[in-house]
Parts: C-alpha cells; structure tokens; sequence
C-alpha cells in the first residue's frame, strides 16, 4: 500500500521538526557537561543554577515537543515528563538546601522516571526514523538514575560532575537520532535529478 502525498509531507514534516528538536537538545546538553565541568569548582551559586537548568530545560523542552506534534493532551508521555521535570526542579531548589547527596537523589529519581517516559515517548513514535537511539538513552537514563539513588547515600559529598557523564551520554542519543534523521531524509530525496537539455 502506496502513502498518500499528504502522509509523505507529513512524515518529512515530522522529521524536519525531530532533527531539529534532538539537535537543539544536544547541543544544550554538550553546552551543560562543558560548564558542569569548568565550573564545579565554582561559587555554590552558579553550581546551583547549573543544577536548577538541566530539569528546567527538560520541562521546557518536553512542553514544546508536546505542542509541536498536536498539543499536551494528545501526547501524554511528553505532558507527564514535563510535570516530572517541573517537580524535579523545584525539588533540587529544596535538596540544595540540604546537600549535594540530596540533589543527587533527586536527580536519580528525575533520572529513572523521565527515563521510562522517554522510553515509551520513542515506542509510541517508532513507525518514525531515528528513535532506536532513543529507547537506548530512556533504558539507559532509567539505569543512571538507579546509580544516582546509590551514590546519594555515600558519606563523601558528590559534585555537579557525578551527573555530568549522564548528560553527555544524553547529548550523544539526541545527536545520533538527529543524524540518522539526516541520513534517512537524504536517502529518501534520493540522487539529484539531471537536468535535460
């Protein structure tokens, strides 16, 4: 069964849209690891207002992505991520308060469920290209998160740096879905076409 030209324009409307979406989110998160780790020795200020974007920005983002693809009641997987996110950032407003072993907890429990949303975000969209990587970052977001929830409890305070490696791998997933979008677009439009005299 042959797709329609209005599923066709949809489907290159759907990709154009995720490359530039994961792209966006890669580069936020490259961005983040390079001043989580130039900065972690930093005044407690601007750790914290690294610490306060991340879930930020995740709440934002989702909020858009929602939007983009017919509204947050039509995409509940992205709603529930953004609410998850919103909490999350309030919550390390509060665990700062505490102590970095607090913020780190927080940042597991925001890590694994976020994880899971992002999991099933990519299972809900995979007739698309580009979401293997994905459910790779959902599964192994889930798995650091986990991680996090461990090392909290040890008797050393942990720096902003503990949770950087988790977004740099997050930057590595965003940016293999937006090439292997690259790919498949220029796959599909295919060689140029000669021109005929």
């Amino acid at each position: 069964m042959t797709k329609s030209i209005d599923e066709v324009r949809d489907a290159r409307e759907d990709n154009a849209w995720l490359k530039r979406y994961y792209f966006a989110r890669a580069g936020f998160s490259i961005v983040w690891v390079a001043a989580a780790y130039a900065l972690a020795d930093s005044a407690t200020a601007i750790v914290a207002a690294l610490l306060l974007i991340y879930p930020a920005w995740d709440a934002i983002a989702n909020l858009v992505d929602a939007q983009r693809n017919g509204g947050v009641r039509r995409n509940p997987t992205q709603a529930f991520n953004m609410a998850v996110s919103t909490v999350t950032t309030i919550a390390v407003a509060v665990a700062l308060t505490t102590s970095m072993n607090a913020v780190l907890g927080v940042f597991g429990v925001w890590a694994s469920a976020t994880g899971l949303l992002q999991l099933a975000t990519a299972i809900r969209r995979r007739k698309s290209s580009g979401q293997w990587p994905m459910m790779l970052s959902g599964i192994q977001s889930t798995a650091a998160g986990a991680s996090f929830i461990a090392k909290a409890a040890a008797a050393t305070a942990p720096q902003i740096t503990a949770i950087a490696p988790y977004a740099a791998f997050g930057a590595f997933y965003f940016l293999a879905s937006a090439i292997w979008l690259t790919i498949v677009d220029a796959r599909r439009a295919g060689p140029p076409q000669k021109r005929t005299r």
